[in-house]
Formats: structure tokens, sequence, C-alpha cells
């Protein structure tokens, strides 16, 4: 505890110091060239997408759109170019986009926000209000008027799925936009409230534009963006300027209150069925045009989606995704900070149990945004309930961001466990963390070097509770590389947090033990970009290492090493081929089987694995997947197939299917594992959606079924109908089994 104070203080002291660097008009040379004129209007536009407004005819378009993927060295097609007109007034930003090129169109869902929503023709635009590549607001509409919207953070968005995590899809806010198709063309038409965004005082915004042509499997970007980056990417946007800076709003305060009723029955337990009738919501208070306060009561998240099962055959716990929106906006302040996996931070230890299931909370409070240009902050704090299983915990993070030198970024946090029983704090019940952390990212976001430390505090716990972590990595349009160091020693807790191969279960005890460990990852690719693209639009091959070692002793835990070829087709489709060889360290008996744990040593192996998916825009399509090779002492095959079709718009269903044979020597004993999960989606309209998506999961012995209805009856407004179901497939009996009727209702102050 004596370290705990005088952390604070250094932390207090660092982010109290404003730091001012100097600073042209224009963010980029980028912005110097690529400049678009925002025009004030006095006149109505009626959101139809017809583009019949007096004001659209006096706008002189931006065009001449660059390729970004799957070549970024020329302009788009004159046939497939997009022009792009923006108005606003003392209520919204107007954006007009017409989307030259002719159908058939890809349509994958009349739902909002459907995570095949880029799969298919689309438009996107993201404004960064504050200019300062830190943070930015996403917005998409494609050919059937339907609608998603993110939040971008100030990482680098590379291609492949590396730049996911500077991507926030779960944030929803409301605006307008509706789309005409035309024999050559389709025609957007958008209005973004003021309301919607934060923002500053600044006549110059970043901003881009983003074009999905499926039928050439092109994206194209008005502002060029390399074809390593996603086009979302905040390095790369152009100028958005206003003649006079926009007005903030002058109330912006939304009410989102909630009411359900509920009917549960717990068969595991033989309890009784328990109805429930249950009132809560939330609100969102815009303090400054930069600094938001978000508050919940009671909060319920009953509608989220369940977590996709998946065979696990590691020793470590899986990291599922948060998909509970209050934790989600600017969710990076407290999340972007150690190695992924290994973040002090990780929202869903907060109101879950290790199962992923509800712990009540009964209030929480969220204050987050920029300060000013260069500091962005975080503070939270979140009350659960006490249950019979568990006592109440209280939750407080403080995160900030100062942006040094560019787009470099000095890093803090203070995170606090603490439980919470009969009216008071149990001082000997907590866990308390902090940490520094300085990352350099180039201009350009190619280059990136991060440096961190922290320590955390538990009740008799002395020494050895630290937590380092380092990465540097180089991005190019051919090479990259990205290598991380992280470490946590022997005391190292992180209740708040996620730090994988900590914990290792002794299978013979029934025990798990903590031990420190230092981990490391190297992956390298080299790209090829064929100047004819006509057929291939890149190879790529990769090599990759993992490893792991005890702090005291250096014992091996694992240590992998892969290498890769991956082809990719200019219709979309793509074969992907990987050798490794595995070291595993079991430092404790581990079953897998059932049969007699595997025994403490070290095995090695190898495998190869092979992958390929069909192409993605054709009403069906598929992915194939094979692995075959040694696993610990006996071998393992495993073989995936996964199937998609799209009755378009109205409907997509799927099917995953794995199955892994793992055969052991005769005393270890042998097992197979399926994992079979249909998915069915009917989009009755824009507003009326039903999902059902079924899991069997024999690792786990259990077979879900979760059903959702939703009717959007108004923007940001819903009701929904869930019913769920878990069956032990053991016996086939049922576990639990619930139905939940709720309704949310989006009131602007």
């Amino acid at each position: 505890m004596t370290h705990f104070p005088s952390f604070v203080t250094l932390f207090i002291f660092l982010f109290s110091t404003v730091l001012i660097k100097a600073q042209g008009p224009f963010l980029n040379p980028l912005q110097e060239q690529y400049q678009i004129s925002i025009t004030e209007t006095d006149g109505e536009i009626k959101i139809d997408g017809l583009l019949d407004e007096p004001i659209w005819k006096t706008i002189q378009p931006v065009s001449d759109f660059w390729m970004s993927f799957p070549i970024d060295n020329r302009k788009a097609e004159e046939d497939y170019q997009t022009e792009v007109m923006m108005a606003y007034d003392e209520k919204n930003i107007y954006i007009a986009a017409i989307c030259h090129g002719e159908g058939p169109y890809v349509m994958p869902s009349l739902k909002r926000d459907s995570r095949s929503f880029w799969n298919g023709d689309a438009f996107a635009f993201m404004f960064d209000p504050v200019n300062e590549k830190t943070n930015a607001f996403s917005f998409g509409i494609n050919t059937a008027g339907v609608q998603t919207e993110s939040l971008i953070s100030g990482g680098t968005a590379l291609r492949g799925g590396s730049g996911s995590s500077v991507i926030n899809t779960a944030w929803d806010n409301t605006w307008l936009g509706e789309v005409t198709i035309r024999p050559d063309r389709w025609v957007a038409e958008v209005a973004i409230p003021f309301k919607t965004l934060r923002f500053s005082d600044k006549e110059i915004w970043g901003v881009n534009f983003i074009r999905g042509v499926s039928k050439k499997n092109e994206w194209h970007t008005w502002s060029p963006v390399p074809v390593q980056n996603m086009g979302i990417d905040i390095s790369f946007t152009g100028a958005m300027l206003w003649d006079k800076p926009p007005k903030a709003s002058k109330s912006n305060i939304s009410v989102i209150p909630y009411s359900l009723v509920s009917t549960f029955r717990d068969f595991s337990n033989d309890e009784p069925i328990d109805n429930n009738l249950q009132i809560g919501g939330d609100a969102k208070i815009a303090l400054t045009s930069s600094l938001n306060l978000d508050i919940t009561i009671n909060p319920d998240f009953s509608q989220v989606d369940v977590d996709e099962q998946v065979t696990n055959l590691t020793t470590v716990n899986i990291r599922f995704p948060e998909r509970r929106l209050f934790f989600l906006e600017n969710s990076d302040i407290y999340s972007d900070i150690g190695i992924p996996p290994m973040r002090p931070f990780f929202s869903r230890k907060i109101g879950l149990d290790d199962d992923g299931n509800p712990i009540p909370i009964a209030y929480g409070a969220r204050l987050s945004g920029n300060v000013n240009k260069d500091l962005r902050i975080g503070v939270m704090n979140l009350q659960t309930k006490s249950t019979d299983q568990f006592l109440g915990q209280n939750y407080t993070s403080l995160s900030a961001h100062q942006q040094v030198w560019g787009r470099s970024v000095i890093k803090g946090y203070v995170h606090n466990r603490q439980a919470f029983s009969e009216g008071s704090f149990l001082g000997d019940d907590y866990n308390r963390q902090g940490g520094l952390e300085f990352s350099y990212r180039s201009e350009d976001g190619q280059w990136l070097a991060t440096g961190g430390y922290g320590l955390s505090w538990s009740p008799d716990v002395d020494g050895d509770n630290y937590y380092y972590n380092g990465i540097i990595s180089f991005n190019s349009r051919t090479f990259n590389i990205y290598s991380n160091i992280s470490g946590v020693g022997n005391n190292y807790r992180a209740d708040m947090g996620f730090i994988p191969r900590i914990n290792h279960y002794d299978a013979v005890r029934d025990t798990t033990i903590q031990i420190g460990f230092h981990h490391g990852f190297t992956r390298a690719s080299y790209r090829i970009l064929p100047e004819d693209n006509s057929v291939i639009n890149s190879h790529s091959f990769s090599f990759r290492n993992v490893f792991d070692f005890t702090k005291d002793g250096w014992d091996l835990i694992q240590n992998n090493m892969s290498a890769g070829y991956s082809l990719n087709w200019a219709n979309s489709s793509s074969i992907d081929v990987e050798f490794a060889i595995d070291r595993q360290g079991l430092l404790f008996p581990f079953d897998f089987t059932g049969e007699n744990p595997l025994p403490v040593g070290n095995y090695t192996y190898r495998y190869v694995e092979l992958e390929y998916q069909s192409d993605s825009r054709n009403p069906f399509s598929f992915e194939l997947g094979f692995r075959t090779g040694g696993f610990f002492n006996g071998d393992r095959s495993e073989y995936s197939i996964g199937l998609d079709y799209r009755a378009q718009p109205w409907g997509n269903f799927s099917l995953n299917f794995v199955y892994n044979d793992l055969v052991f020597p005769e005393e270890y004993g042998t097992t197979e594992l399926f994992l079979i999960s249909p998915r069915l989606e009917f989009n009755f309209s824009r507003s009326l959606f039903w999902t059902t998506f079924l899991q069997y999961n024999t690792q786990r012995e259990n077979f879900n079924i979760n059903s959702r209805l939703q009717w959007r009856f108004k923007p940001q407004s819903d009701l929904f109908i869930v019913y769920t179901d878990n069956y032990a497939t053991d016996i086939w009996g049922p576990k639990n089994r619930g139905i939940v009727l709720k309704m949310n209702y989006w009131i602007n102050l």
C-alpha cells in the first residue's frame, strides 16, 4: 500500500501538465491537397435519396476517388467513380453521394449494424472533429438504405483483421439516410445531427469518404489510403473546411429508459420459476462539445448477442469480446494499454462471472472524451449487487491519454476493485492497479514503439507485483513486422484485467496456481502485389513465433513457430496454408479427454493447417478448414466447414461445423469433440428482425438456443423478445430456460 498514493501523485502530475505542440492549419500533407468545403443552407433538405433540393445543384462535388484495395497506385475507373457533396444547417450535417457503376448490387442484410454489412456495396464517411488523429466517427449506408456506425480510435487500422481493435462497431446513435437506385448508379443522402457528434470549435475537421464496390471486389477512398490500411484509418484524412466553426448544441442530453418482464427457470438447481419485473435506464449528457457523461441505473443487457462458443484446446481461458453498449463508447481509453490480449483493463470482468453469466449492476457512471485537443480522459465507477454467490463489488477506473509529438501518446491508468457489503467497503478485499505507458507512432502510422510498466496491490501481498510491456512494429504496403514482449510477477493480480497464461490448472488436485511469466511474440509478413490483378490480388508469406516462460526458473510454458502462405484471388476467394512446430510445457497435469491427465513435462509436435474461403459475393459461399499433426504426446485432426446462404436482402442462413479428433496413448484416452452452430436471420424490413442462434458444443456438454425478435419502432428505440434455452447434452435435460420482453425508448432532451 505504500506505493499506491505516490503513484497516483505521479499520475496526476503528468496528466495535469498541458503539453503544447506547434502545428499548422492542416494536420498532414493530404489535407493540403484533399479539401471539401461544407456549404451552409437555409433551405429544407428532405432525406429521400433524390437530391432534388436547390442546394445540391449549386455545390461542386469532390470526386477522383483512389483505389485503396486491392491496389493503391491508381485512381478508380471512371465508370465506378463517386461524387460527394456536403451542406449544413443549424441542426444537421448533410452528405450526398452519387455512386456510379451498374448493378446488380450486393445487399447482405436489412438489419442495422449487421456483421455482414461490409460484404456488399456501401458508402461510408468518417469525421475527425478534433483533427488530432485521436478518435473519429464513422457512418455507413448500403444500397438497401441500411445504416451502420462506429467509433474509431487513433491506432493503425491494418487490413486482415489486425485493424479491428480500432473500430468500435457497437456504438449506436441517431441519424437519417435514404438511397435511390438508378440503372447506372445509386445515390445516398444522409443527415447527421450535430447532437450525434462530439466536436470542438475548429474550422477544419478531418474527413474521408469510402466506397465499396462488390462487383469489382474493390474499395475506393477520396483521400488516398495505402493498401495495407483500412479506409477508416485516421492517418489519411482530407480536410473538411467550415466557413465558420459549428456551434455546439444548446442541449445535448439523451435519456433511454427501459422496462422488462421476464420469466426464468433454473432446472439444474431445481429452482422454482422466477418471474421478474424490472425497470432502469441510461442517460447521455454532453458536458462539453467533446466530453460526455454516461449514467446507467439498474442496467440490463439481456438483448445482447450471446458469446459464440469455440472448441478450446489450449490450457488457458478464451477471451470473448465485450458486447454491452455502456462499456463500449470511448472504450479504447481504458482498454488500449498493454498488449493484446494481456490488458490491465477488460470490461467483461465487471458484471459478469467467469462463465459469462450476468452479475446484476446497481448503477454506473462514466465520464469520457476530450478535455482539450491533446488530452482524453476516462473516469468510471460501477457498483454490482450482492448475490447468493458473490459479494457486491465497487469498480473505479481512471485513465488518461496525453497526446505529444504529433501522434505519440502518454497513457496512464488507476483501477480499483473493492468488495462492498451491508453498506460499507471491506478493507481486506480489494485489488488495485496503476501504470504508465508511452506509445510513439509516426505521422504516417507505419512505425509504432510502445513501453509500459505497472503495479498491482492486494491484501497481504508484498513485492513481485509488476507488469511490463513493450511493442515495436513497422507496416508498409509489402512488408509488415510486429513484435512485443511483456511479463508479470508472481504476485501481480488484475481483477479488472485479462492476463492469460498466469493461471495454471492442476487436474490432479483440481486447483489453480498463479505463476508469473515472460511473454514474447513476433510476426513478420511479406506481400507481393501483382501489377495485373485481374486474377490474383496478392501473395503473402508470413512467419510467427510465440514464447512464454515462467519468471522463476525459465521453465517452458509454450513456444510456437509457424510459417504460412496466403493467396488472395480477385474474386474475393482465398487459400491459406500454415506449417507449425509447437512446444508446450505442462507445469501441472492437464486433462483433455476425461481419462488420466497428461503428465508434467515438455511436449514437441508438428502440424499443418489449410483453409479455403470461396467468393463471398455469391449468394452461397463456404469455408473449408483442415488441420492434422501432433498434439502433445498424441495426434489431432480437425475438420471445419462454414456454409452461408444469402437470400438478398431478407434472409441470411449459416452453419458452422467443427470436428476435432484427439488420440493419445491408451492410458490418456481419446475423444471426439463437435461444435455445430447454425444461425438463422430473417429481415422483414429495415426495422423488424428475427435472429435465432443455436450452438451444440460437446466439449462444454451444452446445447444452447438464443432467439431474438427486434422491432425498432423509432430511431434507437426497440422492443425485444428474447428466448434462451440451455440443455445438458450428457443427459439431454434442460439446464435453464428464460424469456424476456423488453422495451427501451430513446428521448432527446
